[in-house]
């Protein structure tokens, strides 16, 4: 223990242990080590008899008086004794001084010493001895609990201030941030935060005052800060070597003088050097080792922060260039005058944030328009989501719509954002609709209203910014009148209407939009684009579409991956527009159990409905006798793909 050779000292004579005792128990009372002094040096002197007790320090080849009691000085304290004293760590006298080393092994430097009137006795002497090493470990523990105390204040100070580091994503307002909180937790007059610029091999220094557009570049390899990024290591600076180790031609630029410096290494998680973090002219004095400890505890979190902001700045980026691609793959194909008009109707309306209604047949295009309005609108880079309120049950629509806390309901084992929450900044697309209990209208109509959700189980009111686009392949105005649709709901949602045509009345498109989707498919089925000859054109405009666009859509794909040859002629149309008997059901083997081959009818049953609509849910459903969410209810049981967003 390195404490054990000054407690051998204070054994070493038991008649002086309970004064040393009383300065060990003493020392814990005491927040500085002034006050300390001013009373323990008059205990020491009384209980030795000593005119004077003083505690001097060997500072730059000169004696420094630290604290003192008693008498007057008694004449120029003797330079050989303490010298002496300093060499051989031991107890040393010359009448009529008295001196002993606080701590030794290794020494200090700090000496007690005294002037006694008379005889400078043996019993004195070994009081004496163990009165200072008393002292010693005193102070040493004095200032172990002042530094323990100040790193402790610092460290609160440092999480303090890296949790407010880790709020701002923005880097520039970060370094700003970085450089005057570190000055002023460390008493510094200035900061700067280098990023390294590996590929250019400079290091860029922000904030950097005096320089045009704050930003300071410097080669990576020139002056401290270069040294400090190439080897990973801390450099400290203080005044006295300042002249030689600090690179002056930034000064000179700065219009600036540096006396001091501490600058650490920027170490990111996986032990890459990020920059480095620089502390300019400590206020009062040399940059301490303490204040080397505090800024390496700054600088990882820096580290981090800086990284968090970076890769949030990546992702919304990234998020930006995703969002500028899906606009430009959200396209509305057509040069018929009802799809131009269309066209500007949703340039127009994708600049406001006025409430849009979609009507028009299943596989118009509806979601095609509300994707459009959000990617032409300024809220493109926001979410944009799309729930089928179809296929919403009654007891799932509030969870889905608007969340829930943990233990709302069984199933709620942690808690869930709802559709709306999620969609917040940017587009929520409430496709049919009229599909809606009378129950969910009211719902949504409050939060349209309020524009804030409560969750389920919550109490909290969460604020929403959500533009709302409706669909539906309903009539909601008959509805309104037969009341199975809330007319303040309508209302609400129909101040701007735009109306789908079906792709039976925009003959002059088909061909157009087989050929995109033909050659989309064929680029994604790795082929030569396939070619449709006239006749296969002209069967394509002669067919009714009953699912729309989706069924050419879908019959393009089916080609694209399918067709053998270079062309499409119109017999590769024909069992497909026209498939002939499509009630025939695959046959179900005798060796199933009754469940299993009940379940395997209705799934086939389902599905030639489904394929004979052209995927047309809301015709499927009607074929079959269901209400359209009945259908997917009934799909999801058999556990075939809906097709749709469902609720998880």
């Amino acid at each position: 223990m390195e404490l054990s050779h000054e407690i051998r000292r204070i054994r070493s004579f038991p008649s002086a242990l309970p004064i040393a005792l009383e300065l060990l128990v003493e020392q814990a009372q005491y927040a500085d080590r002034d006050s300390f002094l001013s009373d323990v040096l008059p205990i020491i002197g009384d209980a030795v008899s000593a005119g004077r007790v003083e505690l001097v320090e060997a500072q730059q080849g000169r004696w420094q008086q630290i604290a003192s009691a008693g008498a007057a000085e008694q004449g120029v304290l003797p330079d050989a004794l303490l010298g002496d004293v300093l060499d051989v760590e031991e107890i040393r006298s010359q009448s009529p001084w008295l001196a002993a080393p606080l701590q030794t092994r290794p020494a200090t430097g700090e000496i007690l010493i005294a002037n006694f009137q008379g005889e400078i006795t043996e019993e004195i002497r070994s009081s004496f001895d163990v009165f200072a090493a008393a002292l010693g470990v005193s102070l040493k523990r004095l200032l172990m609990r002042h530094r323990n105390r100040r790193r402790l204040e610092r460290l609160e100070a440092i999480l303090e201030i890296a949790g407010q580091w880790n709020q701002n994503l923005e880097t520039e307002s970060l370094l700003h941030q970085m450089a005057e909180t570190s000055t002023r937790l460390l008493g510094a007059e200035r900061a700067s935060i280098f990023i390294w610029d590996r590929p250019q091999r400079m290091l860029i220094g922000r904030p950097a005052l005096g320089v045009e557009e704050g930003e300071l570049r410097i080669p990576d390899n020139v002056g401290i800060v270069g040294e400090v990024v190439q080897t990973g290591e801390v450099r400290r600076v203080d005044e006295d070597d300042a002249t030689s180790a600090i690179h002056r031609e930034v000064d000179r630029e700065l219009g600036f003088e540096t006396r001091t410096l501490l600058c650490v290494p920027l170490t990111g998680r996986k032990g890459k050097v990020l920059g480095a973090f620089e502390m300019i002219n400590k206020r009062d004095g040399n940059f301490s080792p303490e204040d080397e400890a505090g800024l390496i505890e700054l600088a990882g979190h820096a580290a981090i922060a800086l990284e968090n902001s970076q890769h949030v700045e990546k992702l919304l980026e990234s998020r930006k260039q995703i969002a500028q691609q899906a606009a430009e793959s959200v396209q509305l194909i057509g040069d018929t005058p009802v799809i131009q008009k269309l066209r500007d109707t949703i340039a127009r309306v994708a600049s406001t944030d006025l409430a849009l209604l979609i009507l028009g047949e299943n596989g118009t295009g509806k979601e095609v328009v509300s994707r459009m309005v959000h990617y032409l609108s300024d809220r493109r880079d926001e979410p944009f989501i799309a729930v089928n309120c179809a296929a919403l049950t009654e007891t799932l629509l509030e969870s889905e719509l608007f969340g829930h806390e943990k233990g709302a309901f069984t199933d709620a084992h942690e808690p869930r954002a709802g559709k709306f929450e999620l969609a917040s900044g940017g587009t929520l697309f409430l496709d049919e609709i009229g599909d809606l209990s009378l129950s969910g209208q009211a719902k949504l109509l409050r939060v349209l209203e309020e524009k804030v959700v409560v969750r389920v189980g919550g109490s909290l009111p969460i604020p929403t910014d959500t533009r709302v686009v409706a669909a539906t392949n309903q009539n909601l105005g008959e509805m309104v009148r037969d009341r199975t649709f809330r007319e303040d709901l309508f209302f609400r949602l129909n101040v701007v209407t735009v109306e789908m045509p079906p792709l039976r009345e925009r003959v002059e498109d088909i061909v157009i939009l087989a050929e995109f989707f033909l050659h989309d498919f064929c680029t994604r089925a790795h082929r030569t684009p396939l070619q449709l000859t006239e006749e296969a054109k002209s069967r394509l405009r002669r067919h009714a579409w009953p699912g729309n666009v989706r069924e050419l859509r879908n019959l393009m794909e089916r080609l694209a991956f399918l067709t053998q040859g270079e062309k499409i002629d119109r017999e590769d149309l024909a069992f497909i527009i026209s498939p002939g008997r499509t009630g025939e059901l695959d046959p179900i083997s005798l060796d199933l159990t009754l469940t299993d081959a009940t379940k395997q009818f209705q799934t086939d049953y389902i599905r030639k409905h489904i394929d004979a609509a052209g995927g047309n849910m809301s015709d499927a459903a009607r074929h079959l006798g269901l209400h359209r969410s009945n259908l997917y209810r009934k799909m999801r049981q058999l556990d075939m793909p809906t097709g749709d967003e469902e609720p998880t």
